[in-house]
């Protein structure tokens, strides 16, 4: 009797719809803007997990595009004594209990970017953009946090000013299709170990990458600023191992890497787009691992402390 098909997980398909959610982000970044970090504002930014790393990636985008001083915390990690202009927290759920404590708390103008409706944030912040159309079911995040930053990328896209390098959300969005029709190649399902690196805004996104991969596959990953790189975490390299870089590697480094007999993994995708691809290979690898991404480990949806 022939195997039944395997069920396409739930994580899987959300991650899907990503290049559809970041066009519809970007055609909202207008009409939000005016609850979004204004143009010379000194801003923190604060998240819990994935969103933390989101929070990241956007400090650094918005600081290299000079539109103002950014900082970015685990809301848990905000400090106190610091002033800013504007706090802005990301949160999938609107319940997570270290942004709710921090807003409480906060006297600056607070704006929350959240999935949900009628949820603590809205009673938290001052403002809250609403991304429902992103809400995930899984417990991985992958689409709403890819959702979130592309939002604030394009806001800082029509200010007119985005960082060097950095292409339109548009552009990113057709990579984004292209990394998902792209086939994975087989052996990176079975790799032993990934190191991710980044520069600048991308060393969010491999911290981010690493995060997922160890969600939703258990696996041994590392994420290393692409520069400190050598400075130690290279002795790990070695064959069966994947080096994966957003971005252009620094110069020398794939000579390394080579010579140790660990993969490199670029990609010509817009770094937000070959997040997209970590996706794709976090699922295959808990399903090549027996795992069921939509159930993993000891994680919930949301962390209520409570």
């Amino acid at each position: 009797m022939p195997d039944s098909p395997r069920r396409t997980s739930r994580t899987a398909e959300e991650l899907a719809t990503q290049p559809e959610n970041w066009r519809r982000a970007a055609g909202l970044a207008a009409s939000a803007a005016p609850a979004l970090p204004q143009r010379g504002e000194r801003v923190a930014v604060v998240g819990c997990g994935t969103s933390w790393f989101m929070a990241q990636a956007y400090a650094a985008l918005r600081e290299a595009g000079g539109h103002g001083e950014t900082d970015a915390f685990a809301a848990s990690e905000y400090p106190e004594g610091r002033r800013y202009d504007r706090v802005l927290t990301i949160t999938r759920s609107g319940t997570t209990t270290e942004v709710l404590d921090l807003l409480d708390r906060l006297k600056a103008p607070t704006t929350a970017i959240t999935a949900t409706f009628d949820t603590p944030v809205h009673r938290s912040a001052g403002q809250a953009v609403v991304l429902d159309f992103a809400d995930e079911e899984s417990v991985v995040q992958t689409r709403f946090a890819t959702t979130a930053l592309a939002l604030l990328r394009a806001h800082l896209e029509i200010e007119g000013a985005l960082a060097p390098g950095v292409r339109p959300v548009a552009a990113a969005a057709q990579d984004a299709e292209a990394a998902l029709a792209e086939p994975l190649p087989p052996g990176w399902a079975g790799a032993e170990q990934i190191s991710f690196l980044g520069r600048g805004w991308t060393n969010g996104l491999a911290l981010e990458a690493g995060l997922k991969m160890r969600e939703a596959a258990g696996a041994w990953t590392e994420s290393y600023p692409a520069m400190e790189y050598r400075h130690g975490p290279v002795a790990i390299a070695a064959p069966g191992r994947l080096v994966w870089s957003f971005g252009e590697p620094p110069a020398g480094l794939a000579e390394q890497i080579a010579a140790t007999g660990a993969e490199l993994v670029t990609s010509a995708l817009d770094p937000l787009a070959d997040l997209v691809r970590v996706h794709r290979l976090a699922v295959a690898t808990a399903e090549a691992r027996g795992l069921d991404p939509d159930e993993p480990r000891a994680l919930t949806r949301s962390v209520v402390l409570r």
